[in-house]
């Protein structure tokens, strides 16, 4: 097994860039299902979720690739299976939009019910009433669930809550179904503009992506052709808090500095100094200002995100005062707090809030990755702590951050991967 050991206290300087996003890749890898011609995807990070869904395609009869670690080619002319093998598609919670996908090539779709980072209750039901509302019959038995269409046609379709999974995964159904489909209180996500400017770019008929309404007209056929994921915005917020909380200096390059702006609020807000140009953006502390306490809530796009909630209570445990963080899109992602208390931070969790008390400083200890931004945020701890810091159950933080050590460690951090047995 591995773990990473951190000898935290140094503040973090230089310039770091950003890989692809993980959220925009594990959206588009499953959409090329319904293109029966070769697709090329540049800027993929090099995660563990990318090469899972990349073997998925491959069990199903797709050609891929691999150019270089960041660039595939893949042709899904050959897939000739709509059931993904049961065991792939629990590994990872975005194998939910092979639903959609298949769904649009084939009509019909059987496929495990999806695993991934576990906060609770994580049902599907709007995906469900997405499909359903286009034609599909789908039942959910055997912890799979199965859909079937003799034919899609376009509906107006009303998510009762805004929900990022299941607007990906209506947009797939979508794409291909006869007629105009309209999508309401969509989610807003950047991947979700993301994937629909793929789409676009291979031949589909979206609009609106980016607002909470989507129109859809679908289309006969889509076409293969080139296109490069977007920059992730989570690793990016992840990297600007960790100079906040190391009070160092970090330019974060290669980003869209517009998906930044709720994250360099709440920075701003506490005292931290926050510059933005074209592509990137400098997060750095003055020495002589106080940091102030900060309330925020996560809620979805353009909200705060519930993905980078971890990592700014990982800062505010060291910003004096009490700083209050509600949690709005998951029933239980306060599971990485009792790692951060293991290091002295003063938290309290009440059902979906936390009050956390700031303290002097952190203090290293042996914590395990509870989930991936959890993981994330254990990462900073370990950089923000007087002594040595441990970090367990990494295969979380795998998932989703590209070389995220060695990044790291190129800024300042003092942090390795280790083997070593139980």
């Amino acid at each position: 097994m591995e773990k990473l050991v951190i000898k935290g206290g140094n503040p973090l300087h230089g310039t770091i860039a950003i890989s692809g996003a993980k959220n925009a890749a594990v959206a588009i890898i499953p959409a090329c299902l319904l293109i029966k011609d070769r697709c090329r995807l540049e800027n993929l990070p090099d995660i563990k979720d990318v090469k899972l869904f990349l073997n998925i395609l491959r069990d199903l009869g797709a050609t891929v690739d691999v150019i270089d670690k960041n660039t595939v080619e893949i042709d899904c002319s050959t897939v000739n299976s709509f059931h993904p093998q049961d065991d792939l598609a629990r590994k990872m919670r975005g194998s939910s939009y092979l639903i959609g996908a298949l769904l649009g090539r084939f009509r019909e779709c059987v496929v495990a019910m999806p695993g991934g980072c576990d906060f609770g209750t994580r049902p599907i039901d709007q995906h469900i009433k997405g499909f359903e509302a286009l034609g599909a019959e789908c039942d959910l038995a055997y912890a799979r669930v199965s859909a079937k269409a003799d034919e899609l046609t376009g509906a107006n379709i009303y998510f009762d809550v805004t929900s990022v999974g299941a607007t990906v995964n209506v947009m797939l159904g979508a794409v291909t179904a006869k007629g105009v489909s309209i999508l309401e209180n969509a989610a807003k996500e950047p991947h979700i503009v993301d994937l629909a400017n793929f789409l676009n770019a291979m031949g589909a008929k979206i609009r609106g992506a980016g607002t909470d309404t989507i129109k859809i007209t679908g289309v006969d056929k889509l076409h293969g052709g080139t296109y490069s994921i977007i920059p992730d915005q989570i690793e990016a917020g992840t990297f600007m808090i960790a100079a906040a909380a190391t009070r160092g200096d970090v330019t974060v390059a290669n980003v869209i500095p517009r998906h930044l702006e709720c994250i360099s609020a709440k920075l701003k807000e506490s005292g931290i100094l926050v510059e933005e140009f074209d592509d990137s953006v400098r997060v750095f502390a003055d020495k002589n200002k106080k940091l102030k306490k900060v309330n925020f809530i996560a809620l979805p796009y353009p909200g705060y995100p519930t993905d980078m909630q971890p990592q700014l209570v990982t800062y505010l445990s060291t910003v004096n005062g009490t700083s209050t963080a509600r949690e709005g899109v998951w029933d239980d992602r306060f599971r990485y707090v009792g790692e951060l208390k293991r290091m002295g931070a003063d938290i309290t969790v009440e059902g979906k809030l936390a009050i956390i008390n700031g303290v002097p400083k952190l203090m290293g200890t042996t914590v395990r990755a509870t989930d991936l931004r959890g993981g994330a945020a254990m990462i900073i701890a370990g950089l923000m702590a007087d002594g040595t810091t441990e970090i367990v159950d990494i295969h979380h933080i795998d998932r989703g951050y590209e070389n995220f050590e060695a990044k790291f460690a190129s800024l300042g951090g003092n942090i390795e991967r280790v083997v070593y047995t139980e």
